[in-house]
C-alpha cells in the first residue's frame, strides 16, 4: 500500500515565503528553474508498505517533485526503470522492475520495498493532479504557465 501526500508550510514559516515569492509578478512567466528550485516548498510523505520512502520531516519543492514523478511514471509505464531525487538532498530513490513489481531502493538508506506497477503509477498520477490543483488554486495565474501544465502530462 502506498501513502503519498503533501502539505503546505505553516503561515509565517520560512518555507511559506516560497509561496509568497511566487505571487510577485506574472505567474505565467515564472521560469522552470525558479519553479523547480525556488518556489513552493511543501512537506511530503511517501510510505510504501509502511516504509518511509520520503519523510515528512523536511521540505521539498513541489514542482520539481511533481515533474520528477511525471518522468518516472512515464518510464515505468513504458516498461523501463526510473529514479527521482531531491533538490535539498543527494539521496536518489531508484525504481526498478522486479518481475511484475517495481522495487524501490534508496542511495542513502538500506530499505527495499516492492509494489505493483499500477499502484505506483496511480499514486504518482494522483499526486501530480493534486499538486497541479493546489498550485493553480493558490495562484490562479499559474494555470497558463507551460511548466505547470507539464505536471499533468507524462
Amino acid at each position: 500500500m502506498i501513502e503519498l501526500s503533501f502539505s503546505l508550510p505553516e503561515p509565517g514559516s520560512s518555507w511559506s515565503g516560497t509561496w509568497e515569492g511566487a505571487r510577485q509578478g506574472d505567474p505565467a512567466d515564472l521560469a522552470e528553474v525558479d519553479l523547480c528550485y525556488k518556489y513552493f516548498g511543501v512537506n511530503v510523505e511517501m510510505l510504501v508498505g509502511g516504509v518511509e520512502v520520503i519523510s515528512r520531516q523536511g521540505f521539498v519543492t513541489l514542482v520539481d517533485l511533481a515533474l520528477s514523478f511525471s518522468h518516472a511514471e512515464g518510464r515505468i509505464s513504458a516498461g523501463g526503470d526510473a529514479a527521482f531525487n531531491f533538490t535539498e538532498s543527494d539521496e536518489v530513490i531508484y525504481l526498478r522492475r522486479d518481475g511484475e513489481l517495481i522495487a524501490l531502493t534508496s542511495s542513502k538508506r538500506s530499505w527495499r520495498v516492492a509494489v505493483e506497477r499500477e499502484e505506483l503509477t496511480s499514486a504518482f498520477s494522483r499526486f501530480r493532479r493534486e499538486a497541479h490543483s493546489c498550485l493553480t488554486s493558490e495562484i490562479p495565474g499559474l494555470v497558463v504557465n507551460p511548466v505547470i501544465r507539464r505536471i499533468l502530462s507524462i
